[in-house]
Formats: structure tokens, C-alpha cells, sequence
């Protein structure tokens, strides 16, 4: 069954959709692209919950579904007018971006952090830079698909490796690379940078991303060596 939070998302995903047809005229392939999109965050959260202690979404919790309601609405913008609704795009993708601060503060202030929040927070970043990637890659080349590949290349390579699934320590540098990379994906994709400065500091980011990569994957290589060394 269905959480009444959850069930709560996926409409106000609808409604959002809703509204950024009224004002943009979205067409069909949008509404399908928001609802798939709406309906598998759902699925994804209801199935969360049945693995785990909490039987409903905290604060923190709803901001983030708040989050991925914007996600939602970009991905419908992307799809029907492949990025045209530039202007539109940019908005709720930057509002996005900042309410991303405010779900671990919610979390941290009200002592209702969780595996599961933690969780789609990061799958809703992730999600977010692979949708902005793809229409950066329409002005720069597909080069730029990687950046918003990279974590899921990195997932399906733990399917391989099982140590790669080993925690990693907190770090700052971590999240600021992955802050960084929204950040370029949405100044690049407004266009208010000329083409070669675009290239340059998306260069820079996928830089950034891939030395942060390497560096968790070199000390998740140590752990393993180390565990797996005999005694």
C-alpha cells in the first residue's frame, strides 16, 4: 500500500506539471516524461519504506520530494521541447539546486536523518545533473553526457565489485565537486556564457568530477586490499 505522503508527492508532481503547462504549453511527450518521472520517485520511496524501520517521510524528507517535484518538471521541459524553454528550465532547476541545502539542514536541526533520506536525496542530485548534461551535450558535443553518467557507471560497476559499495567517509570536497556540478550545468545551459567559456568551465567540472571519482574509488581499492590482505 501506497504512503499518504508518497501518494501526496506524486500529485503535487501532477499539479506541478499542471501549472508549467499553463504557463510553457506542454505537450503530451512532457506530461508523460513528469508522470513517469513523478510515478517511479513514487515507487522508488514506497519500496524504501517497506525495507526500512520508518513507516513515513520525515521533514527533510518532504523538502526533498518538494526537490524532485522540480526535477520532475525540468525533465518534462527537456523532453518535449528538447531545452528550448530555456529560460523556464534554468528557474526551477536553480530553485532546485538551492533547496538542496535546506533538506540536510531540516534533517540535521530535527534529528530525523535516515539511510532512505540520505539515499533519494542523492538519487534526486544524481538524477538532476544527468537530465542538465543532456542539454548542455546539445551545444557542447555528448562529451558532456559523462558528467551526469559517471555515478551511474560507478553504481553499475559495484555490481561487479562489491567492495566499491564499502561507506566512504564523510567529505566536504565531495559534496562541494558534486555542488560544482549543477551549478556549471545551469549557467552553461542558460546560454549567458559565450560558447568557449561554456566548454571551458564544463571541461573544468568533469575535471573536478572525475579526480573526485578517482579518489573515492583509490581509497575504496585501499579498504578492500586491506581487508582482503591475510593476517
Amino acid at each position: 500500500m501506497i504512503n499518504p505522503g508518497v501518494f501526496l508527492g506524486v500529485l503535487v508532481q501532477l499539479a506541478l506539471l499542471g501549472t508549467l503547462d499553463a504557463v510553457t504549453g506542454l505537450g503530451p511527450l512532457g506530461w508523460l516524461a513528469g508522470a513517469a518521472y513523478g510515478l517511479a520517485v513514487g515507487g522508488f520511496l514506497t519500496y524504501g519504506l517497506n525495507r526500512s524501520t520508518a513507516r513515513s517521510l520525515g521533514p527533510a524528507d518532504a523538502v526533498t520530494l518538494a526537490r524532485s517535484g522540480l526535477v520532475g518538471c525540468v525533465t518534462a521541459l527537456v523532453v518535449d521541447t528538447a531545452g528550448r524553454e530555456i529560460v523556464a528550465m534554468v528557474v526551477i532547476a536553480s530553485v532546485a539546486l538551492a533547496l538542496d541545502a535546506v533538506d540536510g539542514q531540516v534533517a540535521r536541526r530535527t534529528g530525523t536523518a535516515s539511510p532512505l533520506g540520505a539515499r533519494f536525496d542523492m538519487e534526486v542530485d544524481a538524477y538532476l545533473i544527468l537530465i542538465l548534461s543532456v542539454v548542455v551535450a546539445q551545444s557542447l558535443g555528448p562529451w558532456v553526457l559523462t558528467i551526469g553518467a559517471m555515478r551511474y557507471v560507478f553504481v553499475a560497476a559495484s555490481r561487479l565489485w562489491p567492495w566499491l559499495n564499502t561507506p566512504l567517509p564523510p567529505s566536504m570536497a565531495r559534496k562541494t565537486v558534486a555542488a560544482v556540478q549543477g551549478i556549471v550545468l545551469v549557467v552553461v545551459a542558460s546560454t549567458i556564457l559565450p560558447l568557449w567559456a561554456g566548454f571551458v568551465v564544463t571541461l573544468g567540472a568533469l575535471a573536478l568530477l572525475t579526480w573526485s571519482f578517482g579518489r573515492d574509488t583509490w581509497w575504496l581499492l585501499e579498504q578492500h586490499a586491506f581487508t582482503a590482505a591475510p593476517a
